[in-house]
């Protein structure tokens, strides 16, 4: 595995694999605008703050959202965030088949967020960030090739 891709803007190459990127996905029989507000939604146990961030005119505002601390986070968020991840994802890339197409096409290669921003989901910008979102982008992409 000796490629690499890196993402991180919607603008950038394989952008369409941000939480940002504008592609509905449909969870628990409820339309999302995109995977972001469908995660920062499931922080919360309260259905009236998963919905106004649902209703969220883009994904920067629904995450801006999700960081509210004046929102009673879920008691088990720690321990549930990456399975949300991970349901997000896999609904973004199942219900799109150019972009499960796309995530297919990187065949090998390590996916990686790359940003200063974040050294949990992404690399934190030195690699030395755990890039949790790329590994749950590389086991959806292994649980396609496993339906396939």
């Amino acid at each position: 595995m000796s490629e690499i891709i890196r993402f991180y803007s919607v603008t950038d190459d394989y952008g369409e694999f941000s939480n940002f990127a504008e592609y509905p996905v449909t969870l628990k029989k409820v339309r999302w605008p995109t995977s972001e507000h469908y995660f920062q939604s499931q922080k919360f146990k309260d259905k009236k703050d998963q919905q106004e961030i649902r209703k969220a005119n883009s994904p920067m505002l629904a995450a801006r959202m999700g960081r509210d601390r004046k929102r009673k986070l879920r008691r088990d968020w720690e321990s549930a965030k990456v399975n949300v991840m991970r349901e997000a994802v896999f609904a973004k890339f199942t219900q799109h088949e150019e972009l499960r197409e796309l995530l297919l096409s990187t065949g090998d290669a390590k996916i990686v967020e790359h940003t200063e921003n974040d050294d949990y989901w992404g690399d934190g910008g030195d690699g030395r960030g755990k890039n949790m979102l790329g590994r749950v982008l590389m086991d959806v992409r292994q649980a396609l090739r496993d339906d396939a």
